[in-house]
């Protein structure tokens, strides 16, 4: 194991792009570097969500996470609201898309929701998508989702704005989803709990100034009726489920120790992010 985990970061450090286009060498070092993770004590337990995630349409292996959550507790409407979307290509909607779910999609792009327009159009078109440009906050966003046409109870939540997401996500009261998912900042570990303070014209610098601490949106999901039940292999998103429908499907203790994943950029990314250019206040929550 080792020798694979030693030999990636070489290639990584090296030469990024040489290696990064041969997709059989670095696709096959990742598989075995993820293998050799999953294989410690750690994630024996069939009830961590983490062995079960695979990537069809999403960023990383939350496909395979989602679709084991949804095993576990059922579907409702299946209904989805996602914000952050970029150009659609990869998020974790599209899959359920497919498989004939419904909901709507926001971001702050208007080029990016023109190519959801073309490369969306016929699931637009029978009325199971809607895409809507629009600069997400916490004072708009209930209003956004009330007028893209989803209220009530629905099954899923995605959250992924790189900045106010702890923020956006405490602002929403227009829907109630069984399942959300939501960046953290992998960067600050357990038992911090942090968060970006509010900035409604915030945008993120490409730097690891950004979002909220795993402990943070624990804390607000435990507030709002949430427990956390995992977090993806790459360590930037977590996934929290209803108190209602949790049951004991989930590993516990639902706390951030437990489900906390560090910062794997490498997996999705070639290099890490960087520091940011001047240093960042986070506040304590």
């Amino acid at each position: 194991m080792a020798d694979a985990v030693d030999l990636l970061q070489s290639l990584l450090q090296v030469n990024h792009a040489h290696y990064r286009s041969d997709e059989g060498v670095f696709t096959a070092l990742l598989r075995q570097f993820k293998s050799d993770e999953l294989a410690k004590p750690r994630y024996a337990d069939p009830k961590r969500l983490l062995r079960y995630g695979f990537k069809l349409y999403s960023q990383s292996d939350e496909d395979g996470i989602l679709q084991e959550i949804f095993r576990r507790i059922g579907t409702s409407n299946r209904t989805f609201v996602e914000f952050g979307v970029e150009n659609g290509i990869e998020c974790n909607t599209v899959k359920l898309l497919v498989e004939g779910w419904r909901g709507l999609w926001l971001d702050g792009s208007t080029a990016n929701v023109a190519q959801i327009h073309t490369h969306f159009d016929a699931f637009a078109r029978d009325g199971r998508l809607r895409a809507v440009p629009a600069f997400i906050t916490a004072e708009n966003i209930n209003s956004l989702i009330e007028q893209g046409g989803v209220t009530g109870d629905i099954d899923l939540l995605s959250i992924d704005i790189d900045g106010n997401d702890y923020w956006v996500w405490q602002a929403i009261e227009v829907v109630r989803p069984r399942v959300v998912v939501i960046e953290y900042n992998s960067a600050l570990r357990p038992p911090m709990s942090a968060v970006v303070p509010y900035d409604p014209a915030r945008q993120w610098d490409g730097s690891n100034y950004f979002g909220a601490s795993l402990e943070a949106l624990v804390r607000l999901g435990r507030k709002k009726g949430y427990r956390i039940v995992g977090c993806n292999f790459g360590g930037f998103n977590a996934f929290f489920v209803h108190e209602s429908c949790a049951g004991d499907h989930f590993l516990d203790p639902p706390t951030a120790e437990e489900h906390y994943e560090p910062p794997r950029n490498y997996y999705i990314y070639s290099e890490g992010r960087y520091p940011p250019p001047r240093p960042g206040v986070f506040v304590e929550v």
